[in-house]
């Protein structure tokens, strides 16, 4: 544990955040740095909720544990819906409280005694979970750089086999949705070395081109690889909180042992069932009315991160991702990330996120979040035209 960095990295901005706000008590500050939601949800959704809830009350209606992989209708519109025409079943997804809850329980699974891989830079979960799992032996964790000339895709060749590579995309924080014929080198890469991936695909929604929206769309990927997702930045549930995990029956260990055998005991086990209320609104999202209504939310999203695409652009600043994700990664060369993110919440009262938490390959980078309301953004991006004019 004393291998972990003092604090979780939104842990600290947020401590930043408060701490500016001690300082400047009547500054209006502008958040772009942890990735929250702030749009409503569609009322179909909170109505569906309202209504589980209020039945909770009735004899008819109670309801207590559910099962611990999740209500069936949920499972089964996941299968059906998000992976159509990919051949899995309700058996195959895992309904949990959302991605980070699923990550640390999937290196729960794993144990202490692997070798993971994770882009570089990265969500730092997925080696803060690993530390605390003790995954501390030298070159427990392999970082894959990820540079703007590689198209934020690791040179494989160069990598290290690892038991385990954890990859997002569109990746976090650099906004880069991977291409398909790079998923299709990767599904290869954990092949030949016998590894498993473990694929965040938690900003899939936010995918606008042909690039994957899943790993499983690429040939051989059920055999090597878990996907993870969420509902909290496409629908809103941040603060309701609700996820799922798919994994494959053609997922096996080198002895033959089925993955998906592990992972079920482990959520029954360590987790007894996601909020059968959020359950609710979770199955409402996934209605084509559900599904309208947040592409509308996901619309403002997108035009926010136009928005801040185009304004460090104006400054004369290497700008990448903002089209496939709501995260802006933003290249201030000779810079230090701390630096920069000191000098625009001193001078703007705008928060952001220094790229160096993300890895070693974010120094110099600042991260930034077009999850606000709009007329927000649009102030941010008039005081960021000021500063650097």
């Amino acid at each position: 544990m004393e291998m972990l960095r003092n604090g979780y990295l939104f842990t600290e901005i947020f401590k930043k955040q408060m701490e500016h706000m001690e300082k400047y008590p009547d500054a209006k500050i502008i958040s772009l740095g942890i990735g929250d939601t702030t749009l409503p949800m569609p009322r179909l959704v909170t109505t569906a909720m309202q209504e589980y809830s209020n039945a909770l009350s009735t004899i008819e209606g109670y309801r207590g544990y559910g099962l611990e992989q999740g209500n069936m209708p949920l499972r089964k519109a996941i299968a059906r819906n998000i992976y159509k025409n990919m051949g899995f079943n309700e058996s195959e997804v895992f309904i949990s409280d959302g991605a980070q809850g699923d990550i640390a329980r999937i290196q729960l699974m794993f144990g202490s005694n692997i070798s993971i891989a994770v882009q570089d830079p990265t969500f730092p979960a997925y080696v803060d979970t690993s530390m605390i799992m003790g995954q501390t032996r030298k070159q427990a964790v392999e970082y894959m750089r990820c540079n703007p000339e590689k198209s934020f895709f690791p040179e494989l060749s160069g990598v290290p086999r690892t038991d385990v590579i954890f990859f997002c995309s569109p990746n976090n924080p650099t906004g880069h949705a991977a291409s398909r014929r790079q998923l299709e080198d990767l599904v290869s890469f954990a092949t030949n070395n016998g590894s498993i991936i473990v694929y965040d695909a938690a900003y899939s929604f936010f995918i606008s081109d042909d690039s994957p929206k899943s790993i499983f769309e690429i040939p051989g990927s059920k055999q090597v690889a878990i996907e993870i997702s969420s509902f909290s930045k496409f629908a809103g549930f941040t603060g309701v909180r609700l996820g799922w995990t798919v994994i494959p029956k053609e997922l096996r260990y080198s002895n033959g042992y089925q993955v998906i055998k592990d992972f079920n005991r482990i959520m029954c086990t360590c987790f007894n069932g996601a909020s059968s209320i959020a359950q609710a609104g979770g199955l409402a999202c996934l209605t084509a009315e559900g599904l309208q209504g947040i592409r509308g939310v996901m619309d403002v999203y997108k035009e926010n991160a136009r928005s801040l695409v185009e304004t460090f652009s104006l400054i004369g600043l290497k700008v990448y991702g903002g089209v496939n994700s709501p995260y802006a990664w933003v290249h201030f060369p000779g810079c230090k990330s701390w630096d920069v993110f000191n000098e625009i919440l001193e001078k703007t009262h705008v928060l952001t996120v220094p790229g160096c938490e993300f890895g070693p390959s974010g120094e110099g980078f600042i991260r930034v979040s077009s999850f606000g309301k709009r007329d927000q953004i649009q102030e941010a991006c008039k005081r960021l035209k000021r500063l650097f004019a």
